[in-house]
């Protein structure tokens, strides 16, 4: 897949707001982020923390994702673009997890 901007689960991350937070600089997308993942993750996710340039581009990345995210771990450690070069895309737990929830992330995966 040549479009960094899609994350090894097809997620979109030029159009996601940590990332446009962090490109712009901007604190107060930092704390409407920081806030809403707080709530929808059960999480304490601070404004600081809202750092990320993109799953697969070089740089900054949110802290789950850089190291926590268990798609693109096993996307890396299989050297694949993607989670859409996976013959184990339609039985994995892992990326099944965005795609069973993210029809659009599934389109960007198998290319339709």
């Amino acid at each position: 897949m040549d479009n960094k901007f899609i994350a090894y689960c097809g997620l979109d991350c030029e159009s996601c707001e940590a990332r446009l937070a962090t490109i712009n600089d901007d604190n107060e997308l930092r704390k409407k982020v920081a806030k809403e993942w707080s709530e929808m993750n059960k999480a304490d996710i601070r404004p600081e923390m809202i750092n990320c340039v993109g799953c697969r581009m070089e740089g900054i990345k949110f802290a789950y994702c850089e190291s926590m995210c268990p798609v693109r771990q096993c996307a890396m450690a299989k050297e694949m673009d993607t989670c859409g070069t996976c013959k184990e895309i339609n039985s994995c737990p892992k990326v099944g997890a965005i795609i069973n929830n993210s029809l659009e992330a599934k389109e960007r995966l198998l290319g339709k």
